[in-house]
C-alpha cells in the first residue's frame, strides 16, 4: 500500500483548485474595467470610436484598392511577358479556362512538372 487515501487526494485537489480559482481571480481583478481611472476609461472610449468611425470604414476600400492594383501589375507582366515571348498563343501564359490559380502560366507549368514527375513514361 502507498499510505495515500482518496480522501488525501481529494484535499490536495481542493487545494489546487482554490489556488487555481484565486490566481485567476485576482487577474481578473487586476484587468478589469472597475480598477481603472476615469481619464483611462475615457481614453479607451475616444479611442475605439475613433477606430469605429475614421479606420475601419478606410480599411475594407483600402485593402480592395491594395488587392487591384496587385492584380493588374501581376497581369501586366503576364501580358508583357507575352508580347516579348513573340507567342501566337495567349492560353499558354493565362488560360481563363482553367478552374482557380491554375490559370496563372507559372502554375500550369508548376503543374505540368508535378504531372510529369507523377507520371514517368
Amino acid at each position: 500500500s502507498v499510505g495515500f487515501s482518496t480522501e488525501h487526494v481529494w484535499d490536495c485537489l481542493e487545494a489546487a483548485m482554490e489556488a487555481i480559482g484565486a490566481l485567476i481571480k485576482g487577474s481578473q481583478q487586476q484587468l478589469s474595467a472597475f480598477n481603472v481611472s476615469k481619464s483611462t476609461a475615457l481614453r479607451v472610449i475616444k479611442t475605439g470610436t475613433f477606430c469605429r468611425t475614421v479606420i475601419w470604414p478606410i480599411l475594407p476600400p483600402l485593402m480592395l484598392y491594395q488587392y487591384i492594383r496587385e492584380k493588374d501589375v501581376d497581369m501586366f507582366a503576364i501580358e508583357l511577358l507575352y508580347h516579348n515571348s513573340g507567342s501566337n498563343e495567349p492560353q499558354a501564359f493565362y488560360n481563363r479556362s482553367l478552374p482557380g490559380v491554375a490559370k496563372h502560366w507559372k502554375v500550369q507549368s508548376d503543374l505540368d512538372f508535378i504531372r510529369q514527375a507523377a507520371n514517368p513514361e
